[in-house]
């Protein structure tokens, strides 16, 4: 360990030298070792790295933001405390989000950023960071974003939704178009299933319905509900998600303005209701209570089934 200590120790004092081959050449070795050798990882973070790198993510240097991207993204699995206690490493992220040289910045930075985001206390902190909000809105809008970055930007917004303050401001920004325009054309592997979460999770203030009607996504998220769709459990989980969320923090106008829109997939909801997880099943309950659909007597093919369950 001792021997790990000294060459780590002398890779990150040449972070600090004039020369930016010397620079450029350590940063890539200890993306190596931070990526191979999970032990190293405290040895890097105590020897004074972060800074560095974190300094790193403004160079105009390709391979020297790509490395240290991923390096800090490497880090960031088991020292998030240091990572924000360092001073700038946010804004250097979120620069790295809006001027990445590859795309494997963007994807690294994003990935950094949702690793921070375990850490409830956190989430208040960089949602009040507007650059990297636009930096995250500004990937799913790309259509040249390739996937996994996609996920990591999606994966990133919800973990800044989790926290209830910062859903207004994600729907401020401009993100709900983007995100319904994802929903609607990718159908790249799990995306669908990430962006319904993230859109879960942003329904859940006041600002979301006037976004949400200005777009039609309402109607979007009862297709999603639709069999004919070939919605994934967990997309037609979220949708619901997004239903309930929308109408509890919308209130009886907001009930009464989609109530016949929501009704038209109510074939969907009750499927959720009998075979969906936990969650999801007490969602479509709760969804079908406020919308009272016990009440209309155009749903009779139903009535074996809610008169047999407590709405």
């Amino acid at each position: 360990m001792e021997v790990k200590r000294r060459a780590v120790k002398n890779l990150v004092t040449k972070l600090s030298s004039v020369s930016e081959q010397t620079r450029t050449e350590a940063i890539c070795e200890l993306r190596m070792i931070s990526k191979n050798d999970s032990d190293s990882r405290p040895l890097i973070a105590d020897a004074g790295a972060v800074p560095y790198l974190s300094e790193s993510l403004y160079s105009s240097n390709k391979l020297s933001q790509e490395n240290a991207t991923a390096t800090l993204h490497n880090l960031s699995i088991s020292h998030k405390d240091l990572l924000m206690s360092t001073r700038g490493l946010l804004d250097a992220l979120s620069h790295a989000l809006r001027n990445p040289s590859s795309p494997s910045v963007a994807q690294c930075a994003a990935g950094t950023i949702f690793s921070l985001l375990t850490v409830e206390s956190y989430r208040s902190i960089i949602g009040h960071k507007r650059d990297i909000l636009f930096g995250l809105i500004d990937i799913i809008k790309n259509p040249n974003s390739d996937s996994r970055t996609v996920k990591d930007a999606l994966k990133a917004l919800f973990g800044i939704a989790l926290y209830p303050m910062n859903r207004a401001h994600i729907v401020e920004l401009g993100a709900v178009p983007p995100l319904f325009s994802l929903l609607c054309n990718d159908g790249r592997a799990g995306i669908l299933e990430d962006v319904t979460a993230v859109i879960a999770q942003i329904a859940g203030c006041e600002e979301s319905w006037e976004a949400f009607r200005k777009i039609s996504g309402v109607g979007v998220l009862v297709d999603m509900l639709d069999s004919s769709t070939g919605s994934s459990n967990r997309t037609k989980e979220n949708a619901i998600s997004a239903l309930l969320n929308l109408v509890q923090c919308g209130g009886e106008e907001t009930v009464n303005s989609i109530r016949g829109i929501v009704l038209g997939a109510v074939d969907g909801i009750i499927e959720v209701a009998e075979n969906g997880t936990d969650k999801g099943r007490s969602k479509a309950m709760a969804l079908l209570k406020i919308l009272d659909v016990s009440s209309c007597t155009f749903q009779e093919e139903h009535m074996d089934y809610l008169s047999n369950h407590s709405l």
